[in-house]
């Protein structure tokens, strides 16, 4: 071997080094799991976000057991029981067309929560590859792609899916839709911020140097540096949007009849306020109780995470 074996040897040794210990100012890899017990260390001692997370777990038992837990078929019509209070055998009332509310509340917590669930990830996945590659590549792909979120933040979020929703149609699914092209740029603006400070640090310049691709350094190394914010803003995120498809829902856009869906639940019930409130009171009460709870997981995730976050967390939510 020649005598320059041994320096090149230390030189690739030494780049493994930095790989290992250079990521940046959020661990991962080997010290990721110890980072997210830290995290879920100190949501705990949060009780606010307990009782958040308590309320979330047990919405969504209900929503997957409703056809177990539901006393009445949602949808069944009974005109001689419509418009009763609540009663014990109908502990919530009937509708106008006589069907059994708690059953309708019941089976609604599934729409009320998978649809904004898929709205928000929908609009993560696009929003954190823009943001991703426009941060990483840099140069004419950044600038394309932040023209295209200029552009797309140029129209305000409720206008541009009401148009959406105009050309399609109404409907939950097209209404899954425009939201979910309407809400991803919030999420571009943040990921890009952050894979610009990453994409400069000495791991990754370590990892271009052992031949890494584009493809790795952004799965492997940039990627898992943004998953505590990205988790964060999603958290907060859900709110909205289950107040904006809830929203469309009582505009008559999102879930049509005989769907049960809290936000049509409220668009049904509206001639109904002054003869049959608790028609009216119920979803509104089952749609503020599962937007706290988020709020309150939220807030507690941010705090958990990175207590000078809010301006972040704030922006998103706004």
């Amino acid at each position: 071997m020649s005598g320059s074996d041994p320096d090149i040897k230390n030189v690739w040794q030494k780049l493994e080094q930095i790989l290992r210990r250079g990521r940046g100012p959020v661990p991962v890899m080997d010290e990721s799991a110890s980072l997210w017990r830290q995290y879920s260390h100190d949501l705990c001692k949060d009780p606010l976000a307990m009782v958040g997370l308590a309320i979330l777990v047990l919405l969504i038992s209900i929503a997957v057991l409703a056809p177990y837990i539901a006393p009445y078929d949602p949808d069944a019509i009974e005109i001689s029981r419509r418009l009763q209070w609540p009663n014990q055998d109908h502990l919530l009332g009937t509708d106008k067309f006589g069907r059994d509310v708690l059953s309708r509340i019941i089976f609604g917590a599934r729409l009320s929560l998978l649809m904004p669930a898929i709205i928000v990830v929908i609009s993560l996945t696009i929003g954190t590859t823009v943001g991703l590659l426009s941060g990483f590549k840099g140069g004419l792909v950044d600038s394309l792609l932040m023209r295209v979120v200029d552009i797309k933040s140029s129209f305000p979020g409720l206008l541009l899916t009401l148009a959406i929703i105009g050309m399609l149609g109404p409907g939950l699914f097209n209404a899954v839709i425009a939201m979910s092209i309407s809400g991803w740029t919030g999420y571009a603006r943040i990921i890009r911020g952050m894979t610009l400070s990453f994409r400069e640090m000495e791991f990754i310049e370590a990892a271009k140097c052992l031949g890494a691709s584009d493809r790795y350094i952004l799965i492997k190394h940039i990627l898992p540096n943004v998953v505590s914010p990205v988790v964060l803003l999603a958290t907060l995120n859900m709110a909205g949007a289950i107040l904006s498809l809830a929203g469309l829902g009582f505009l008559g856009l999102g879930a049509q009849p005989p769907t049960a869906e809290w936000g049509s639940m409220l668009s049904d019930s509206q001639g109904l306020i002054f003869s049959a409130p608790y028609l009216i009171f119920i979803p509104g009460i089952a749609i503020m109780i599962t937007v706290l709870a988020f709020n309150l997981l939220g807030d507690g995730l941010r705090d958990a995470m990175d207590p000078k976050s809010g301006g972040m967390a704030d922006e998103m939510r706004g």
